[in-house]
Parts: C-alpha cells; structure tokens; sequence
C-alpha cells in the first residue's frame, strides 16, 4: 500500500510538472565576442567595442583595421602590423 501511494504521489507530480510547465522556447545562441583593432586617438588600440561606440568613446576619426573571435589573434596582428597595442598610427 505505501508503495502505491509513493508511486502515485511521484506520478501526480510528473503530471503536474508537465502540466505547469511553461512551452519550451528554442534555446538561445550565444554571440561571440569580437574583438577589434583600431586606431583611434593616434595610438593602435585592441577592443570589444564596435566602431560606433569607439566613436561615442573616443571621437572621430577611428579606423578599423581588423576583427577576430579571440582577444590574442587580435593582439597579435596589432603586434605583426603595427608594432603592438598602443603604437603610433594615424587615420586617413
């Protein structure tokens, strides 16, 4: 008898749950972060943030040179081409 009871108990509460239970929404992707290299302010700089908010930060003019998926690829083309993050260039 007490097992019956637990059993119907676990199953009122499969039901329940189910029943409850909001509809499943598809899950939700991940964005991947970017990352940036910039000139902005005369000097090579390496962010996440997007040209338009380079721009609101640190004000006209700012080239973009190049974006990756991963903050060191992005470091080391700042190193290769301009001497690292940080380094003197300029806009045209």
């Amino acid at each position: 008898m007490r097992i019956a009871l637990l059993a119907s108990s676990a199953m009122l509460a499969t039901i329940s749950a189910l029943v409850l239970w909001p509809a499943a929404q598809p899950a939700a992707a991940y964005e991947v972060e970017k990352y940036h290299v910039y000139c902005a302010d005369d000097r090579i700089e390496v962010s996440f943030w997007d040209r338009e908010q380079m721009i609101v930060r640190r004000g006209n003019p700012v080239c973009l040179f190049a974006t990756y998926t991963s903050r060191s690829s992005a470091l080391t083309f700042a190193e290769k081409n301009f001497g690292g993050e940080g380094k003197p260039c300029f806009c045209e």
